[in-house]
């Protein structure tokens, strides 16, 4: 226990080295959690850090990504980085960024924005129980201060329902936040009481007492049918009289590093020998068959959310890696018949839309092909953990049905009207919206083998099947469905407003105005070659989207051209006003994004 107390001792000092190579940092938040993480990394982690993608490692994920220092000093302890390395913490260039990223053997996923440690760690419990069938155990480090975010309920929440007993969130309670003191300061029974009443053990510990701290963790693991929450009384800058436990010090690092080593009693050397993981089964190799695709008739009307979650049933036939995730919509998203088709494969997480992209940020870290799915207005609620996936370069796909105002009389807070702007805003991420069913499952089909985020926008009502089955879609290609060598003006649309381009053509026709009009069904990337040669071809470009103006189909097009030394001549049309409850076609008008909209702006434009 002496070793372990001084183990604790050299993450502090090494904490606070770190922060003072880099004039910046969290060395007072490090240093609270430092006894709690010696004991776990000499004592009861399972690790290979030569091996990272051993199937039986344990999973440590730093909810509170801001004491990445007190991580780097784990590292360095476990001989996974040296201290050379330590003291580039935040340096250009450096994998010891501010807050933890994948690049460092150990890290799944990227941590710092609070609330998402734990959530994501429900999903890699989840994934070792329900589908990987291995008994490694997932290890949270958690802040009170996180404890107010309401993704740490929805986790709590669905990891108690689930009695995932592989989970264990040791949380520092160290009372101080950011700006003062938490909202339950050092009451760890205000918190065991809390959580506890989702489900899960509570242990109430002296966070600095490495008897205690021993026993706790060896409770946790003797727990069965229930996950553990230790919830550990700890004090911030612990070991330096100067920060120790004092308002204004977070975020900074300690005034004298010198003294503040002398003071934690000078610096250590030591080297812990992680202990190996227990051996564990190789995941079967890939069951994988030729797919076989649903086919739809030209001529037919077929719902693009129907098309996807046959598409899914299908993938789920095919390969034995993909898993579906949906948030309590499974009768209107269609992901239900990849529910009835392979339950053990489906994960049921209520309107719960963070837990719902967290799980699947969970899985994919150990391999698994995850589609989420849920409105598109709802998933806005777990943007942020999409956004933080993409730092973590997570691989995940993302299906936001009911989108736009041709849903109908639901009216406004049903309608994903954001969705397209909010996901071409990602880093390398991927925006399709299919307008027919035989266009929808090549699409879904495709993001299996996509890297990235990828989101697959899909529509409420049935539509006309205007490909053949036979058709293939590329991801950053588009389909010219009108083209003449007289034509004007060119009509760029995807989705619901293809079937008003078309009619507007027509028209447009009647009116002696050739109008070519290309299906521009991958939203990023787009297809800026076929766009250029309308433009030279036309001079003239209409865009069309069920959506706002802002950062959807109409501003991918206009930066096709940024640049441009002639661009076209440009309308661009969207959701005009706020909707209400009416038809699909009296929003199509109300919006002005039908056919006679679309053919006024066009005829205006050939005016020009």
């Amino acid at each position: 226990m002496d070793d372990l107390a001084e183990l604790g001792q050299q993450l502090r000092v090494d904490a606070v080295r770190a922060a003072a190579a880099a004039g910046s940092g969290h060395p007072t938040s490090s240093m609270s959690a430092a006894d709690l993480m010696a004991v776990l990394l000499a004592r009861y982690l399972r690790y290979d850090f030569d091996t990272t993608q051993h199937p039986g490692n344990d999973h440590l994920i730093f909810s509170k990504g801001h004491a990445s220092p007190l991580l780097y000093a784990m590292l360095v302890a476990a001989d996974a980085i040296s201290d050379e390395e330590l003291l580039t913490f935040r340096e250009a260039e450096s994998r010891l960024e501010g807050h933890p990223t994948p690049q460092l053997p150990g890290v799944d996923v990227a941590t710092g924005s609070l609330g998402q440690g734990l959530p994501i760690g429900t999903g890699l419990a989840l994934a070792g129980r329900r589908l990987d069938e291995i008994d490694y155990r997932v290890w949270v480090l958690c802040g009170d201060s996180e404890l107010a975010e309401g993704s740490m309920w929805e986790a709590f929440e669905h990891a108690g329902h689930a009695g995932l007993d592989n989970l264990i969130a040791v949380v520092d309670v160290n009372r101080l936040g950011q700006r003062g003191p938490t909202r339950h300061g050092w009451d760890t029974a205000a918190y065991a009481r809390r959580i506890g009443a989702f489900g899960w053990h509570t242990v109430e510990i002296d966070g600095h007492d490495i008897d205690e701290i021993d026993r706790a963790y060896a409770e946790a693991l003797a727990t069965a049918g229930r996950p553990t929450a230790i919830l550990a009384r700890t004090r911030k800058g612990r070991g330096v009289e100067s920060v120790e436990d004092q308002e204004g010090k977070h975020g900074k690092p300690l005034p004298d590093t010198d003294e503040a080593v002398a003071e934690l009693g000078g610096r250590r050397y030591a080297r812990v020998r992680v202990a190996d993981p227990l051996p564990a089964p190789e995941r079967m190799p890939l069951d994988t068959t030729s797919l076989k695709l649903s086919t739809y008739e030209p001529g037919t009307e077929v719902a693009t959310r129907t098309a996807f979650g046959e598409t899914l049933a299908a993938l789920g036939d095919a390969r034995s890696d993909v898993v579906v995730l949906d948030g309590e919509v499974s009768d209107s998203t269609r992901t239900r018949y990849f529910a009835q088709a392979h339950p053990d494969r489906f994960f049921q997480c209520y309107i719960a839309e963070q837990q719902l992209v967290a799980a699947a940020v969970g899985m994919q870290v150990r391999g698994w092909i995850p589609y989420v799915s849920t409105f598109a207005a709802f998933l806005s609620r777990a943007h942020d953990f999409v956004r933080m996936a993409a730092v973590s370069g997570a691989d995940l796909r993302v299906n936001g049905s009911h989108a736009g105002v041709s849903i109908g009389p639901d009216g406004p807070s049903q309608m994903g009207l954001e969705d397209l702007a909010a996901y071409r805003a990602l880093w390398r991420s991927t925006v399709l919206y299919p307008c027919d069913a035989n266009q929808t499952a090549h699409l879904t089909a495709a993001l299996a083998d996509l890297s990235g985020i990828s989101y697959l926008r899909t529509t409420r009502g049935d539509t006309p099947v205007l490909y053949s089955p036979e058709e293939t879609f590329p991801i950053g290609g588009s389909k010219v469905l009108r083209s003449s060598p007289d034509d004007q003006v060119t009509i760029v649309a995807a989705g619901i407003t293809v079937f008003e381009a078309l009619t507007a053509a027509d028209r447009l026709a009647d009116a002696g105005i050739a109008a070519r009009v290309i299906d521009l069904y991958s939203v990023k990337p787009v297809d800026t070659a076929t766009l250029h040669q309308a433009a030279a071809d036309t001079g003239r470009i209409v865009t069309v989207e069920d959506h706002w103006p802002q950062g959807g189909l109409g501003d991918a097009v206009l930066d096709a051209f940024v640049g441009a030394v002639e661009p076209p001549l440009f309308a661009k049309l969207g959701v005009l006003a706020l909707p209400g409850s009416a038809t699909p076609a009296e929003q199509l008008w109300h919006a002005g994004i039908d056919a006679d909209a679309v053919a006024d702006a066009a005829t205006a434009l050939a005016a020009q």
